[in-house]
């Protein structure tokens, strides 16, 4: 692929994101329906965890108009016994690690400043990959740093859960995988697992 290419894919995504981001913010933002959706979210998660009853599982802090998976995984009764993790981000170089939690509020700020916790560095089996936007085969959109790309590439045997509102859909003829672009084992949203 040329330089050119590569450039003008980058512009692509990066302008998919810009609105995929906008479009998120502005469906959360519908106060009335907003619990029924968090519910209904939380529900079809907690579903596809217990069928895959993770030895470790890998969340996410909440950022933006991100759904709170750390918050759903925390009261579901279900996961009591199942040791948690955060993930870390350092920026130079780029890498991302995940952090035994505690589940007590994370006192600590990854180098992006997302909360994080200072427990043990672990590898969790199942991770939940927030997504920006994501399409039907599984593919996600992320914010552009390539932190989830680069855990995901280096831990191949672990299984993702992408987490997105269904507003983050991307259709098909609109993606063109990259080569470290890596698809999910499932999609999960308010309306239902993909």
């Amino acid at each position: 692929m040329s330089e050119s290419s590569v450039d003008a894919l980058k512009a692509a995504r990066q302008a998919l994101r810009k609105r995929l981001l906008a479009e998120r913010q502005a469906f959360v933002a519908d106060a009335s329906r907003l619990p029924e959706r968090r519910a209904a979210l939380a529900g079809h998660l907690m579903s596809v965890l217990g069928q895959l009853a993770p030895e470790r599982l890998g969340v996410y802090w909440s950022v933006q108009s991100e759904f709170d998976a750390a918050a759903a995984c925390l009261s579901d009764e279900s996961l009591e016994g199942t040791p948690l993790a955060l993930p870390f981000s350092f920026r130079q170089p780029v890498r991302m690690d995940y952090r035994h939690w505690n589940r007590l509020p994370p006192p600590l700020r990854d180098e992006c400043g997302i909360a994080a916790c200072d427990g043990a560095v672990v590898v969790p089996d199942v991770v939940l990959a927030p997504c920006v936007g994501y399409t039907a085969s599984g593919f996600r959109l992320g914010y552009g740093g390539g932190y989830f790309d680069r855990w995901l590439a280096a831990h191949p045997h672990v299984t993702v859960i992408g987490v997105a509102w269904s507003v983050g859909e991307i259709d098909e003829a609109l993606w063109r995988p990259q080569p470290h672009d890596r698809s999910m084992d499932c999609v999960v949203t308010e309306l239902g697992v993909r």
